[in-house]
């Protein structure tokens, strides 16, 4: 009988280990997503609609600019899987930090323009994305050296550290200045405690192949970049085209656009692999497509239920969109079939099969600054321009399906 080596891992035992780091960076996830949403309702109720509306609209800004972040993270965890050095790691991740924060200078500049923001919250929100990017490239560093449960660890106390202080300044009696520059103050510690973490018990590996160019984290912000904007494009345009008032009221259903989008995450991670496979790509794609339809369907009619208690949980300033927030569900659910079909894009390596959505977001844009002149109107567009945005990707997958299959 074949006896096991004294110290091996058994099959059972790895098992339970990976499932161990799958719940840990699950429930990490979880506590930030949570807290992120959490400080919604003490901003929305002690801000008011005008100065809610500022907030939201300027942390969507933000959002945008961490797409380098959100790409540097899987450029930094595959480099590590490849055998890059860790000095080498670093130093792109400080060039794509310095790049970030360049960026963030002239986001706050056009956020004062665009948003009709103050210089004070603008540059408040801004600051915070250089943080991010150091963030990003540190949990990078965990990912791609497997230490999963450390990561989950890190994932929930960026959370906090990003999120309490927010709420606390706001309990406090601050406004938008003092709330978003305290979300900076505190991702700015995280960043400094995630450096620290991420370089304590790490493997060191000396230099190899040079640096890495900041051109890969660049074409992988491309794709990012779509689906962020598709999803932040209404909220950031909100108040060029709604008073204060009404911007603040949108901003709020956009809760559950964000809500609905992120839920079903995990959807796109667990099934990107086939995706990646000719062989099982299409009938993957139609299965996680119909995964997520009746997800989003079952999110739409939670929101249209819990619609007329938003008066009740917020504030009655908030009434015109309680029998709107199913729309807004609606079109997060939509968002997130889309970045399901951008996955396939990624996956198949047709980076092109992007440019209808992108020309459709244009669309949108002009859409807004021409036709939204109302909450009401404003949902309406976005709706169906994530609706169209599904439609038109799809037909260009089963396009190349149809293209790439041998008939006998």
């Amino acid at each position: 009988m074949a006896t096991r080596a004294k110290g091996s891992p058994s099959r059972t035992g790895v098992s339970r280990a990976s499932v161990r780091s799958v719940g840990t960076v699950t429930a990490g996830s979880l506590v930030a997503n949570a807290l992120a949403y959490l400080v919604q309702l003490p901003a929305g109720r002690l801000l008011g609609p005008a100065g809610y509306g500022e907030f939201a609209v300027l942390l969507a800004a933000m959002l945008v600019l961490s797409v380098p972040a959100l790409a540097l993270q899987t450029v930094v965890a595959r480099e590590v899987v490849r055998g890059v050095g860790t000095s080498v790691l670093w130093r792109l991740i400080a060039v794509v930090t310095a790049v970030v924060a360049v960026c963030s200078v002239g986001g706050a500049f056009a956020m004062m323009a665009i948003a009709d923001s103050g210089a004070g919250p603008a540059f408040a929100a801004m600051a915070g994305a250089a943080p991010l990017a150091v963030i990003a490239g540190g949990q990078g560093l965990l990912q791609g050296g497997g230490r999963f449960g450390v990561l989950g660890a890190v994932l929930a106390a960026v959370g906090v550290l990003r999120s309490v202080p927010v709420i606390v300044a706001v309990v406090l009696g601050g406004q938008a200045t003092a709330a978003l520059a305290a979300g900076t103050l505190g991702t700015a510690v995280a960043a400094v405690g995630v450096v620290a973490v991420a370089a304590v018990g790490a493997r060191s590996r000396p230099a190899r192949g040079g640096a890495v160019p900041v051109s890969m984290v660049l074409r992988a912000s491309g794709v990012q970049l779509v689906v962020i904007v598709a999803v932040s494009v209404d909220l950031l345009l909100s108040r060029s085209v709604l008073s204060a008032h009404d911007a603040g009221v949108y901003a709020l259903g956009a809760v559950a656009t964000k809500a609905a989008f992120w839920l079903p995450q995990a959807v796109g991670v667990v099934v990107y692999p086939r995706l990646a496979d000719p062989v099982r790509s299409t009938a993957a794609l139609r299965s996680a497509t119909g995964v997520l339809v009746g997800i989003g369907a079952a999110v739409t009619a939670a929101a249209a239920l819990a619609g007329p208690l938003v008066p009740i949980v917020v504030s009655a300033d908030y009434r015109p969109v309680a029998g709107l927030l199913w729309l807004f569900a609606y079109t997060g659910s939509a968002l997130a079939v889309l970045q399901l079909l951008l996955l396939a894009v990624i996956a198949r390596d047709r980076m092109r099969g992007g440019l209808p959505v992108a020309a459709l977001v244009l669309v949108e844009v002009v859409l807004i600054m021409t036709v939204a002149d109302s909450v009401t109107s404003l949902a309406v567009v976005a709706a169906v321009c994530a609706t169209a945005s599904v439609l038109s990707l799809w037909l260009v997958l089963r396009r190349v399906d149809g293209a790439t299959t041998t008939h006998p």
